[in-house]
């Protein structure tokens, strides 16, 4: 007869007792081992009674198992290269930035709550008021945009930019490239070459402008009061709304949340007319925040200063990026699907202005869903060129061996700027760039 163990309880012995089963226990001995602990594995096997009388054996056996160690976590390396960012076709729509089965998720708990009477719960600043520890990043943010639009108006003096006058490309060069890419009117009298022409402030800080809103809880902008609410930098916008106080653009401060049951808001603490201090404001006071005229206000830099200037306004950018993204993981902006346009708010705005792809079956009304940093804050990618004074870059067969970088990021690069690790591997800089018949023969 086979004795129970003592470390065995009675309920995980008795099926011994009655019939054949197989199981295995295990007891922990950390006194093994100085370094490892092991598992000791007991494996008992029963036979079954037959009709013959005959009973098989028991079978036991014993195993020592060593307890694997977690591995060290590997140090993130960026990759040697990455591929380049894909051109969306503006014959559809821009894809969801969050998943449309998480969208679905959330609308139906909502409507769950709504259906129960139950009060939606709203988070700051969801709930229209303040979030305390965002409001330090927004005048950072904002700080940094001026450094960014000033440093970009010294750096043009003194580095090329050239834009095609039919299309949006741009090219940071002595000269533009030679890539038969064009996708403007005119391209097939020009057989797809550029038409260019020098580039502005504009077509590196690609303009993204917004409705300024008092209350942004408040009356949505229709189509025929669009012309009464000023029109200023999207990142302008977000810093107000983060909580910069900018006296030329006011912002209702709520003290009490906004109340919400479903889509429906039950209580936003009554609406207030707008104050328009602005039209007796002086106007000299915002041109520091839009990049109209940048480069004739700052004059061109010293030879001795561009480097320090290009390393200022990298660091800007950078600082700008890292903000926005920051302030757009709680504060609600709105993008349209089709176009380029952009809202600050919880609610896109009525007016009728979208002339994209099949606007016309929505009367011109935006198809607005949840914008991404690159929306509010695009990078206008531009091939990098590794010798801005050599011979222009040529398409065909070389094209697969250049890369790209935003434009910010060029220009800072070609003025003495250190730029991040993270822009390298798209550049491709590590690729010789081979003669015109060598790439035929490239795989």
């Amino acid at each position: 007869m086979f004795h129970k163990p003592p470390t065995v309880s009675s309920a995980l012995w008795e099926p011994y007792q009655k019939g054949a089963c197989l199981c295995t226990i295990e007891f922990k001995r950390t006194q093994l081992s100085a370094v490892s602990s092991y598992s000791v594995g007991f494996k008992f096997e029963h036979g079954k009674l037959h009709k013959g009388g005959s009973i098989l054996g028991t079978i036991f056996s014993a195993s020592r198992k060593p307890r694997v160690e977690p591995t060290l976590r590997k140090r993130e390396a960026y990759p040697q290269n990455v591929d380049l960012p894909p051109v969306l076709p503006k014959q559809k729509k821009k894809p969801y930035p969050i998943p449309f089965k998480k969208i679905k998720q959330v609308a139906k708990e909502d409507k769950k709550l709504a259906e129960m009477g139950i009060e939606k719960p709203l988070d700051p600043p969801k709930n229209g008021l303040l979030a305390p520890d965002l409001i330090p990043v927004a005048y950072q943010v904002l700080d940094a945009w001026k450094v960014l639009i000033k440093g970009l108006g010294q750096l043009l003096h003194v580095i090329p930019v050239y834009g095609c006058n039919e299309c949006s490309e741009v090219h940071v060069s002595h000269s533009g490239h030679h890539m038969q890419d064009c996708l403007g009117p005119t391209n097939s009298k020009r057989r797809s070459f550029h038409s260019w022409i020098k580039g502005s402030i504009n077509d590196i800080l690609v303009p993204i402008e917004a409705y300024h809103l008092y209350d942004p809880f408040g009356r949505r902008i229709k189509h025929e009061t669009r012309f009464q609410y000023d029109r200023i930098p999207a990142i302008v916008e977000l810093c107000i709304q983060a909580g910069v106080e900018i006296p030329e653009y006011p912002s209702r401060r709520r003290t009490k949340p906004i109340r919400m049951i479903g889509r429906k808001v039950i209580d936003r603490g009554g609406l207030v007319e707008e104050p328009q201090p602005w039209r007796a404001a002086n106007p000299s006071s915002l041109v520091d925040l839009d990049t109209h005229g940048a480069c004739e206000r700052f004059p061109p830099p010293l030879p001795s200063d561009i480097p320090k200037i290009a390393q200022e306004t990298m660091d800007a950018y950078e600082t700008v990026r890292f903000g926005v993204t920051k302030l757009m993981k709680k504060y609600t902006v709105k993008a349209c699907g089709y176009c380029t346009e952009v809202h600050v708010g919880p609610w896109g705005h009525n007016a009728k202005l979208c002339g994209e792809f099949k606007h016309q079956w929505r009367d011109g009304k935006h198809g607005w869903q949840d914008a991404t940093v690159d929306e509010v804050f695009p990078p206008n990618y531009v091939w990098h060129v590794k010798d801005p004074k050599g011979p222009p870059m040529k398409g065909g067969a070389l094209k697969k061996f250049y890369g790209k970088a935003p434009a910010v990021v060029e220009v800072c690069l070609q003025a003495g700027a250190q730029i991040p690790e993270k822009y390298k591997p798209m550049m491709r800089r590590d690729i010789v760039v081979p003669d015109s018949e060598e790439a035929q023969l490239v795989a």
